[in-house]
């Protein structure tokens, strides 16, 4: 019971550190500060994240700087013990959650260049074993949050659908009204009064024919992201598409964005399948994370796998077209169609 009870502990915290980074990552992504070019500067912080030789360092006044580590730079030991000697690091040992120091010069980029990063070896073995313990328990909590970010998106989704049916209902009394009106007008008014009867019926059957398409999506606009092998990574040629995509939505309504992944034949099925989820949530967090979409409009991505090839996988030239993500803007006939061509439509 006793060890149980110690394990949960441990777990927990693990989360609690792994939730505190994440969201502090998030939070002050699109608040970096910059270091002039030039400029000597010693910073003292917490590592967030490395990748590829840049560090992402939160000082403990919640400033977020951007650090280059290269060959060249001195990893080394801020020790306590005169007697010894520092000891000596890699590139590699720079883990999230470390307490460092780094000290450089400021780059055109804005990042820190640094000579030099030192820090204590027992902020170094804390860290470390954090980083061990948090890993698992950040893939749990991936998939968990994957599954509350498809319940949100379905909840608000709904919630904005209720909104659009409210309008809708709006629009239908308004038309009642008008059409009611011009029903007793044409019972005051001998002269016209079938035409004028004739016309409130035609506006009832619109109304009707409007509300039957309330939920009836068209596709307005496809957008196809095609990925390397193995890769979720949107490459910048396809950011650029999804940046045309999301401008062109600006100016719409009553729509939503079907967003379905897919890969190629290569390797194993389950993990395919895995991969073409990974290809679509991609896709929604560049949209989400750079323009202002409501969530609601995503219709809850879905990763097909190896299912629906538009290429013969047995080429290369049809695998490279199976590795894609489909971008579909669906718009609601029942908002965007005009009342003459419903018109039109019921006449038939």
């Amino acid at each position: 019971m006793k060890k149980t009870h110690r394990n949960i502990t441990l777990a927990l915290c693990a989360l609690t550190l792994t939730l505190a980074i994440t969201v502090a990552g998030y939070a002050q992504a699109v608040n970096v500060m910059s270091v002039p070019a030039g400029q000597k500067m010693n910073i003292q912080g917490v590592i967030l994240s490395a990748d590829a030789g840049i560090l992402t360092v939160r000082t403990f006044g919640d400033a977020v700087y951007k650090v280059s580590v290269t060959g060249s730079t001195e990893l080394k030991e801020r020790k306590s013990n005169f007697l010894r000697g520092a000891k000596k690091y890699s590139a590699a040992d720079l883990v999230p959650g470390l307490h460092v120091e780094a000290k450089g010069l400021g780059m055109s980029s804005g990042a820190l260049a640094a000579t030099e990063v030192r820090f204590r070896n027992d902020d170094h073995i804390v860290a470390q074993t954090m980083d061990t313990r948090v890993v698992p328990v950040e893939n749990d909590l991936r998939s968990t949050q994957g599954r509350l970010t498809e319940t949100e998106m379905n909840a608000e989704r709904l919630s904005g659908q209720i909104q659009e049916l409210t309008a809708i209902t709006d629009l239908v009394r308004d038309d009642a009204r008008a059409a009611q009106t011009t029903a007793d007008t044409a019972v005051a008014a001998a002269a016209g009064a079938q035409f004028t009867a004739d016309s409130a019926r035609e506006g009832v059957r619109v109304t009707n024919d409007r509300i039957a398409l309330i939920d009836d999506y068209e596709t307005k606009t496809l957008t196809t992201v095609y990925f390397k092998v193995g890769s979720a990574v949107v490459a910048a040629e396809y950011q650029a598409e999804l940046d045309a995509f999301a401008e062109h939505i600006r100016s719409e309504k009553a729509y939503v964005i079907e967003i379905a992944g897919f890969a190629s034949s290569d390797g194993d099925a389950a993990a395919n399948r895995r991969l073409s989820q990974r290809r679509a949530d991609a896709v929604i967090q560049y949209l989400a994370e750079n323009y202002t979409i409501p969530m609601r409009r995503f219709i809850a991505p879905i990763g097909y796998g190896e299912s629906h090839p538009v290429g013969d996988n047995g080429t290369r030239e049809g695998r490279e077209e199976n590795r894609r993500v489909e971008v579909r803007l669906l718009v609601s006939r029942g908002l965007t169609t005009d009342a003459v061509e419903l018109a039109s439509a019921s006449a038939y």
